[in-house]
């Protein structure tokens, strides 16, 4: 069976894996990132797939598939900006096609998850769907008619940076006040906690924390064991994630949304199940209820799983406009 190779260049490591016209992955290989500079990240996804290259055995593989943070250029190959690694204008297709002497495809890397979750996870078989990964910031990607939805600019999907607060919210770090991403990421549930901390003095649940050493469970561990600054957060924080999702609902009307991430991952009766509820309070033009909201299935893979089967698309040219 051939293979594609599958990448994932996350903020921190880049993982990769030989990808089959199923979604099926083998062969995984992992490596940290210990700087963003270009051509750091370019050795280290050349290591990553020599090292899957490596346990193929020789085996020929049909390209290599990357899902990486930004906006991309489509016929070109060139990032034009990300803000995840303070890029502009590289040609990243190019200097990974001259090291890894295969022919390579980039796809935005929230994008690639959602056309891996799509065909492989909890969207498979339906014809409208969107993706939300709830991490540290957010992004995801949208599917009408069974069509991945790219854009003019291959920038359709940015659902993050729709804008829910426009007075009251938080900065983004898009330089933008009260985007989705600002109120309903984790760094998000972090800023609501410390906002409403100071209506609860005998709360000790922020102590010692800050935003670099934050992790979102510490907030739904509270709530489960009653803690009222927990609770009055993760409670602000659902509401935000609301009007987001609503949103998204009143714009493509999706079958299913699948929540990502790893705040995405978090158990139904704290998250999908009362945000299933606040939404259905928001929606009026699209019949209550006829959306579902579930965990994504896939988690990390979702990302190497959609870049294995961009090469099987053909690249982004023969996505565009085709069926799934």
């Amino acid at each position: 069976m051939k293979h594609a190779i599958g990448i994932d260049l996350g903020g921190t490591h880049v993982s990769a894996a030989a990808v089959d016209k199923h979604g099926r992955l083998k062969h995984r290989a992992k490596q940290e990132l210990t700087s963003r500079r270009v051509e750091h990240v370019v050795e280290v996804i050349e290591v990553v797939v020599r090292a899957v290259l490596k346990k193929l055995d020789g085996k020929k593989i049909v390209g290599v598939g990357l899902g990486c943070p930004g906006n991309v250029i489509e016929k070109t190959g060139v990032v034009r900006f990300s803000n995840n690694f303070r890029w502009r204008d590289v040609p990243l297709r190019a200097m990974l096609e001259r090291r890894l002497r295969h022919d390579v495809h980039i796809l935005n890397d929230a994008r690639s998850a959602t056309l891996g979750e799509y065909l492989f996870g909890v969207g498979k078989g339906t014809n409208d769907f969107a993706l939300i990964t709830i991490g540290t910031g957010i992004g995801g990607g949208l599917v009408c008619e069974r069509r991945l939805v790219l854009g003019h600019e291959m920038g359709a999907g940015e659902i993050g940076h729709h804008t829910i607060r426009p007075d009251t919210g938080f900065r983004c770090t898009c330089g933008n006040i009260g985007c989705f991403e600002a109120q309903a990421s984790s760094r998000g549930l972090f800023r609501h906690a410390r906002v409403l901390a100071k209506r609860f003095p005998s709360s000790t649940l922020l102590r010692g924390i800050t935003e670099r050493n934050w992790k979102s469970k510490i907030i739904s561990a509270g709530v489960l064991r009653g803690d009222r600054l927990a609770k009055a957060a993760w409670a602000a924080w659902l509401a935000d994630l609301a009007i987001g999702v609503a949103n998204i609902i009143a714009f493509t009307n999706p079958d299913t949304i699948a929540l990502g991430g790893g705040v995405g991952q978090t158990a139904p009766n704290l998250l999908s199940r009362p945000l299933t509820k606040l939404v259905d309070r928001r929606t009026r033009m699209v019949p209550k209820g006829t959306t579902r909201i579930v965990s994504a299935k896939l988690g990390n893979d979702a990302g190497m799983a959609g870049a294995g089967a961009l090469v099987f698309a053909g690249g982004v040219e023969g996505l565009r406009g085709a069926k799934l």
